[in-house]
């Protein structure tokens, strides 16, 4: 093969959400910390995350993890997240395929029954607890930067849809909530594709009547995705509830979003729903599941926060060797509007 560049993959996902780990094959990335390292990508190395995510080799529902050695003395292993048209401070699902990949392949070393790690994410340093048997991560619980709520119960009017209800949020990325019953939907997978539709109208008409901003990073701003709530119920074991979340390429994610649930979490603590330590499982539309905590309280700026945890679990699926071929005209990838929206 004349290949003029090679790169090693674990392929992952988390609760159906692919989130590959790259463990070798990149270039240095200049940069103080992750946050620099991400934004060094992102201006001058974006050809990796095309090649890796864009077709042939990946597809709108493709995300991939860089691990690099961590900026902060106090971690264990770096990592920049990378979707089809952002790299994002923090992910959850993600995360949980990273500790996976990490622990199931031999990088870091496995305790059993349990390892406790400190990833070193854009957003902010990640602790993850792993429950382990037989060489297998069977659960990640992850505790998640701070998540706040930012607007509650506001009105904004939607092209085609009309005037709605919403709340925004940010939970490691930034997030509008809306009510998935109110705007016809049931949260079942043959109507993603209409919600996807809908979802984008909605987070346009969001970032044009709304400041959505973090108080701490001005670079984090502008909501990328759009969660669809089902109704929150309270069980036996704590509140259960199912959502539908449209991420900024305009795709559902398939797991119950890690993010968006520390997100549900920071909304439903600000309006009084749910109280610290109770138990909260989201749901996503494959049917899927994350288990949830609020296990502290804290200030983002002048903004009360939330300390979420959040649990699930990733598969490995492949150990792939990605290369360019220098003859290869679409060797950095190519979308296409039929599924690239």
């Amino acid at each position: 093969m004349r290949w003029s560049r090679k790169i090693s993959v674990v392929g992952a996902h988390a609760e159906g959400e692919v989130g590959n780990v790259v463990v070798g094959g990149i270039p240095h990335i200049p940069g103080e910390n992750m946050f620099e390292k991400k934004e060094y990508m992102e201006s001058h190395m974006d050809e990796i995350r095309q090649m890796l995510l864009f077709e042939p080799r990946g597809g709108p529902f493709h995300n991939a993890n860089i691990l690099l050695p961590p900026s902060d003395p106090r971690a264990d292993m770096g990592y920049i997240i990378m979707e089809t048209t952002e790299y994002p401070p923090m992910s959850g699902s993600n995360t949980i395929c990273v500790a996976t990949v990490l622990l199931e392949t031999g990088i870091l070393p496995m305790q059993e029954p349990i390892t406790k790690l400190v990833l070193d994410a854009p957003g902010g340093l990640i602790s993850v607890v792993c429950t382990c048997y037989n060489g297998k991560v069977t659960q990640v619980e992850l505790t998640n930067v701070p998540a706040f709520a930012i607007h509650l119960d506001t009105c904004i009017e939607v092209p085609g849809i009309g005037s709605i209800t919403v709340d925004t949020s940010y939970g490691g990325m930034m997030f509008a909530h809306v009510n998935a019953e109110k705007l016809g939907f049931r949260i079942s997978p043959d109507e993603a594709h209409e919600m996807c539709l809908v979802g984008q109208k909605i987070k346009k008409a969001v970032n044009e009547q709304f400041t959505v901003v973090h108080p701490e990073n001005e670079k984090i701003r502008d909501v990328s995705n759009i969660i669809f709530e089902g109704p929150v119920e309270r069980v036996e074991s704590g509140l259960v509830s199912k959502n539908g979340t449209v991420v900024l390429h305009g795709r559902l994610d398939r797991s119950p979003c890690g993010t968006g649930t520390s997100a549900r979490l920071a909304v439903m603590a600000a309006k009084g729903i749910i109280d610290r330590g109770e138990r909260f499982e989201n749901e996503s539309i494959t049917g899927t599941k994350f288990v949830s905590r609020i296990v502290g309280h804290t200030k983002v700026g002048q903004k009360d926060a939330v300390i979420p945890t959040v649990a699930g679990q990733a598969w490995i699926t492949g150990i792939m060797e990605l290369g360019i071929d220098p003859t290869d005209p679409v060797a950095y990838g190519h979308r296409v509007s039929d599924i690239w929206f």
